[in-house]
């Protein structure tokens, strides 16, 4: 069940896929390291879900071209639930014809 990983898990399986991602590219820890601007234990941190920084995480993500994986952490909201409460039409009443009388 994914929404009830702990935090430990996430890391754990965030580390495997960037590991995964970085193999399929056949590109060692070393060189990913130089490449993505950052120490060499930050990629080893991450692929063991150590955790790091997210500025690391995000230099780590773009060298591997995998940065629209961050799209989807927050995807963009077109219309938020207070704006459509706000947009809805006001309701009008049918009005009176002239000439009729109310009983």
């Amino acid at each position: 069940m994914v929404d009830g990983m702990t935090t430990e898990e996430w890391e754990a399986t965030l580390g495997r896929h960037l590991r995964d991602l970085r193999l399929r590219q056949n590109v060692d820890q070393r060189r990913l390291a130089e490449q993505a601007g950052v120490a060499l234990n930050v990629v080893k941190n991450l692929e063991a879900g150590k955790g790091a920084t997210v500025k690391s995480l995000v230099k780590v993500l773009r060298t591997l071209g995998r940065s629209g994986w961050l799209e989807t952490l927050a995807p963009a909201v077109s219309i938020s639930p207070l704006q459509m409460l706000k947009s809805k039409p006001v309701r009008q009443r049918a009005s009176r014809r002239k000439g009729t009388t109310h009983v």
